[in-house]
Order: structure tokens, then C-alpha cells, then sequence
């Protein structure tokens, strides 16, 4: 039977090797063979060994692990991101303790960031909107990176994608296959990221000479239900549109979805861009023209400007954006309505 107080001096003569090999064998640091970290992580395991990470920490050392507060772990892009941070941080020899928040509106838990405090070296916080948690982070010494967050704790270096460009590039696209009236459903526009793709939608019709036309906009949320009864209700205008951009993948798919109902074909009759590029997006049909977020980049990213921080190193600017590409794929096509440009 396992003894669960096995202490590393035990580990030591067992699988005799020197104090720092066997320390650096269990946290997965760089200095030792793969043979011989597999042979002292054998010994420890029959021996019952296990890491007291609170107590390396409370004796001023690292503990190795990397807390990560996360909304909706499900979705898909959440997911990617999770998986980005996962394999950024297992490079640099850290592991992942990843606190999933689905209750949106509850308050954090104290014994989560009791946890937290105590275990992790530094934390991710993959929260588009505050929840409580930055706040509860903001009052200790713990090093914090956000995703995609400009909210009032600014103080926090953040790393997300740029959703202006992206967006402008979506609609541009559309309007160079010849679309004029084209539709445009919102994400949740609480966040930063929403709010730019929204204006950037605004921007780039005007800038086309496109004018503004508010029925033009339905209210969206980010989730294929709203996606659906906003492009059902684009559809039921006197002037529907020809193309419609949804803000993120999910709505875009809701709008595909209303499409098809209606008994109308993309991209035929109606072209729809999407924004994200979640696995999903390729396997749609049709294939969804999105714009691809570097979604496991912004994780590793957020992985080595927390080991900066970490390390004592602030990082050279306190928002970190990476750049977003179209993808072409079956969901759009030239307008088939003839339109005479005045511009």
C-alpha cells in the first residue's frame, strides 16, 4: 500500500539519484534524461509520493502551475484557447489548473481564489466580462494576464485579437462580390471585441459610400439561437439583404440555418461571414468564410507574457494584439442582383 507521507529524501535513496535530479525529475524542469526522469517519476509513484505545491510556494519557490479562470470551457473557442495555454505552458515545464466559471452571475468562490492564491504561480483569466474575479485578483500579488478584456482593470496586461481589422476585412469582402445591402448581426456588445466588430461594420459601409441603415442591424449574443431570429427577421424586410456578417461563427450559423428555412441557398441568394473560425466553420455546409482569430496563439501568448511577469519582466505593452485573416470558403459568392453603383 501507498505511504502518502513518502517524503523526497525516501524518493532519493530509492531510486538513487541525487537530491536535484529527483527535484528537477518531479517538476518537470530541463537537466535530466528522459530515461532517468521516468525512472525517479516510477519510484515516486509506487512510493506514494506527492507534491506539496502550497508548501513549495510558502518557502518562497514556484510552484509550476499556472491557474486558469475560464467562461463557457465548452465553447469552442474556449476550448482552442484552454488548449493553447495547455501546450505553452507544458513547453516551459508549468501544468495547468483550470477553474471553469459557468454560472455567469455567481460571485467567485473564496476557496476557489483561496486556491488559487495558495498554488498557482501566476493566473489566465479567459473572462470577457468581470464577474467579480479580477477584482478579487487585483488585491493580491499574484502576477494576471487577461483575454480579450478592457474592462476597468486595465492594470492587468491583456492579449487579444484584432477585431476591428478583422471585421473591416469581412465586410470589404463582401461588398468587392459586388453586395450593397448587407446585414449585420451583433454579438454581445457588453464586450470590447463586440463593440469593435460592430463599429467596424458601421466604418467600413460608410467608407464604401453605403450609407447607414439601421434595419440593417439585429441585436445578437454570440449563440446560434440569436443568429437564427435575427436573420429571420432581415429576411421579413421589404429590401432584404444579399449578404449578411455575423459576429462570431455560432450566429453565423443560426443565419445559414434561417436561410435554409426560408427556402433560400447560401451562397446563391444570400452570402454570410462568420468571425472566429472554430473548427466547426470548415466542416459547416457550406464552408463558412470566416475570419480566422489566431485562437491558440493569443493562448500561448498569454502563457509567456504571464512567465515574464512571473520572472519580474513587465511586459513592453500593456495589451498585446495579434493580427486576424480572412478565410474564403463556400458561404459567399458575387451578388446576383444587378445593382448600379453611384458611388
Amino acid at each position: 500500500m501507498a505511504n502518502k507521507s513518502t517524503t523526497l529524501s525516501e524518493v532519493v535513496l530509492a531510486a538513487n539519484v541525487s537530491p536535484m535530479t529527483a527535484s528537477r525529475a518531479i517538476n518537470n524542469r530541463s537537466g535530466v534524461s528522459r530515461e532517468t526522469r521516468e525512472h525517479v517519476l516510477r519510484i515516486a509513484a509506487d512510493l506514494g509520493y506527492v507534491v506539496n505545491r502550497a508548501a513549495q510556494k510558502l518557502s518562497g519557490g514556484k510552484s509550476h502551475i499556472i491557474g486558469v479562470i475560464a467562461t463557457d470551457p465548452g465553447n469552442q473557442y474556449t476550448a482552442s484557447l484552454i488548449a493553447g495555454v495547455s501546450d505553452a505552458a507544458w513547453e516551459s515545464g508549468y501544468e495547468t489548473l483550470i477553474y471553469a466559471h459557468v454560472v455567469r452571475e455567481k460571485r467567485p468562490s473564496g476557496s476557489v481564489m483561496q486556491l488559487l492564491r495558495q498554488i498557482s504561480d501566476g493566473v489566465i483569466a479567459v473572462l470577457p466580462m468581470e464577474y467579480g474575479y479580477l477584482g478579487e485578483l487585483a488585491s493580491t500579488s499574484i502576477p494576471v494576464i487577461t483575454v480579450d478584456q478592457r474592462g476597468k482593470h486595465a492594470e492587468f496586461p491583456s492579449i487579444a485579437a484584432d477585431a476591428y481589422d478583422g471585421a473591416r476585412s469581412a465586410v470589404k469582402h463582401l461588398i468587392d462580390l459586388g453586395h450593397r445591402r448587407i446585414g449585420y448581426i451583433t454579438g454581445d456588445e457588453r464586450l470590447a471585441s463586440a463593440k469593435d466588430r460592430h463599429r467596424a461594420y458601421v466604418d467600413t459601409m460608410a467608407q464604401q459610400g453605403l450609407g447607414r441603415d439601421a434595419s440593417l442591424i439585429v441585436k445578437g449574443d454570440f449563440t446560434q439561437k440569436r443568429g437564427f431570429e435575427g436573420t429571420m427577421k432581415l429576411l421579413s424586410l421589404a429590401d432584404p439583404p444579399t449578404a449578411i456578417f455575423a459576429a462570431n461563427d455560432l450566429s453565423a450559423f443560426g443565419a445559414i440555418a434561417a436561410i435554409h428555412e426560408s427556402g433560400l441557398r447560401v451562397p446563391d441568394d444570400i452570402s454570410v461571414v462568420g468571425f472566429d473560425d472554430i473548427p466547426t466553420a470548415a466542416q459547416f455546409y457550406p464552408a463558412l468564410t470566416t475570419v480566422r482569430q489566431p485562437i491558440h496563439q493569443i493562448g500561448r501568448a498569454a502563457v509567456n507574457t504571464l512567465l515574464a511577469r512571473i520572472a519580474g519582466i513587465e511586459p513592453a505593452s500593456p495589451q498585446v494584439i495579434l493580427p486576424t485573416e480572412l478565410i474564403l470558403r463556400a458561404s459567399t459568392a458575387p451578388c446576383r442582383t444587378r445593382v448600379f453603383d453611384t458611388r
